[in-house]
């Protein structure tokens, strides 16, 4: 019986043995030598003094060392904290203080670094590098430790990771995520896509958000391979695809913009693919017609969040998919659409409100924060997930937008989803985003950011025009931009708020 994450390799280490569990550029791995390696981790982690219930961070791109070091850590009953790559400085530096690291791994090139700060942070007393760095101790080290491997015993409800938000104003708050709940969301999202120990999955989500660990930790739970690219690159996504004869792609929509806008998809074979999925922002329903058509596969969406450690919601492999919709509840897991006047009360179906969420999958709270746990989790278990949805009677949910990523010009509510939705249609538009600009009458311009397909061209005036037979006049883009990229997070997501930043061409 499975506990938690920590037990996932050990129970499929017994059922799989040699099979390929994890293939990266620099190394594969079957599930048995997974264990072992991380078995020799948490002896080294044991061994240094690092005790059951404190805080080991994970601060570096996707590898196989990352993924060891996570199982590894959790063996030695540590709570793993995944910490995002483009922090600043001064963000990471909060995030080890603020969650009491006692330990971090990280890469060569980011080590110095991390030394440095060991001098600020009492508790951070080791720096572990998957490379060779001066003050850290290499990776290869950890590998040879002769230690006994230590026997701990797991409280599914206890703390598991501490998930980092990557919130626009303030510090990041760190939701506490139990053992259960990642566990739960790894198996059920196994569940409801269908995966199996025949599966082989190329993806490029960093593994230390939510999404991409739910999709590495349910593939190994099911027996199936992982191909983890370092970073998302189109073309070679393209390559890997055809290679290893995935059976499934996951990633977020400017990834799938991108393979769908690369001069080699014309000449890549797809055939393997069975499903895809997509996530952690709204998609384009043209896009979905395109990557469908293209590659033959389903494309199932889905949406989750850190403070419920991945999926809430996605659709069953073998139902009927709804297009545009984020699927169905987990089982086990509520989902209500609130008023957005009053959370108390459901919206009426079809009407929008917040997407609300109540389940075993939500966070035990912000670490060291009860003041902002408070505001996001109803004292009746429903926590706020800032997301305007709909649902239908049949509890299939549509996410209009994020609530703080409303434009509200002349009065009028306007969601940038709306209008990448629209523009996206045109063929000239390989990607595009919208935010607002400020504007003296109004308060508020819908401005859209458009990257343009390669070799094609479009006028402003002409990709206003096209958006004029499916958005309200009020709904309409007043300026576009044409851009050479759009500035995304680690995830791939589309940074809204740093859209007026870009430069006008």
């Amino acid at each position: 019986m499975v506990n938690g994450p920590g037990e996932i390799l050990r129970a499929s280490a017994k059922r799989f043995g040699d099979k390929p569990a994890l293939v990266t550029a620099a190394r594969t791995l079957g599930f048995a030598e997974l264990d072992v390696l991380s078995d020799r981790v948490a002896a080294w982690l044991a061994a240094r003094g690092v005790r059951p219930g404190q805080t080991v961070s994970l601060y570096g791109q996707n590898r196989w060392e990352w993924v060891v070091a996570y199982h590894g850590a959790l063996k030695a009953g540590a709570v793993v904290n995944p910490v995002n790559v483009m922090l600043t400085l001064e963000e990471l530096a909060f995030v080890l203080r603020d969650c009491g690291a006692a330990a971090v791994f990280t890469s060569a090139e980011q080590a110095t670094t991390v030394v440095e700060l060991t001098k600020e942070l009492t508790e951070l007393r080791t720096v572990v590098s998957f490379g060779d760095a001066d003050g850290a101790v290499p990776f290869a080290e950890l590998l040879s430790a002769d230690s006994p491997v230590p026997q701990v015993t797991v409280d599914p409800d206890a703390p598991c990771a501490i998930g980092y938000t990557s919130g626009t104003t303030g510090h990041p708050k760190g939701a506490v995520q139990s053992h259960r709940a990642v566990l739960l969301n790894c198996a059920l999202t196994a569940t409801m896509h269908g995966r199996h120990e025949n599966d082989v999955v190329v993806t490029a989500l960093p593994a230390p958000h939510v999404y991409g660990n739910v999709v590495i930790n349910g593939t190994f739970l099911a027996g199936g391979t992982v191909v983890l690219m370092e970073r998302f690159a189109p073309g070679e996504t393209l390559r890997l695809i055809a290679e290893h004869r995935a059976t499934m792609f996951e990633g977020v929509p400017t990834m799938y913009a991108m393979m769908l806008a690369d001069p080699s998809l014309d000449s890549a074979d797809l055939s393997s693919l069975t499903r895809c999925t997509v996530g952690g922002q709204t998609i384009p329903l043209p896009t979905i017609e395109r990557w469908q058509a293209r590659s033959g596969a389903p494309l199932i969406e889905l949406w989750g969040m850190t403070e419920i450690s991945g999926l809430g919601t996605t659709h069953t492999l073998h139902a009927p998919l709804v297009s545009g919709s984020i699927g169905v509840s987990l089982p086990g897991v509520e989902i209500r659409v609130a008023d957005l006047a009053d959370t108390a009360r459901d919206a009426p179906h079809g009407e929008p409100g917040e997407l609300m969420i109540r389940g075993p999958i939500v966070m035990l709270g912000y670490h060291g924060n009860p003041e902002a746990t408070a505001k996001t989790i109803e004292p009746d278990g429903w926590l706020h997930t800032g997301d305007v949805a709909t649902m239908t009677d049949s509890g299939h949910v549509f996410i209009v937008d994020r609530r703080k990523d409303m434009i509200i010009t002349g009065g009028y509510n306007v969601y940038p989803a709306e209008i990448e939705r629209v523009l996206a249609a045109h063929p000239a538009v390989a990607m595009v985003g919208a935010g607002p600009v400020p504007d003296p009458v109004k308060g508020e311009l819908a401005c859209a950011y458009v990257v343009l397909a390669p070799g094609a061209s479009v006028t402003e005036e002409e990709l206003i025009a096209f958006s004029t037979a499916s958005l309200a006049p009020y709904k309409r883009p007043r300026l576009i931009r044409f851009v050479d990229d759009l500035p995304k997070t680690s995830t791939g997501k589309i940074m809204r708020r740093e859209l007026i930043k870009q430069v006008t061409q």
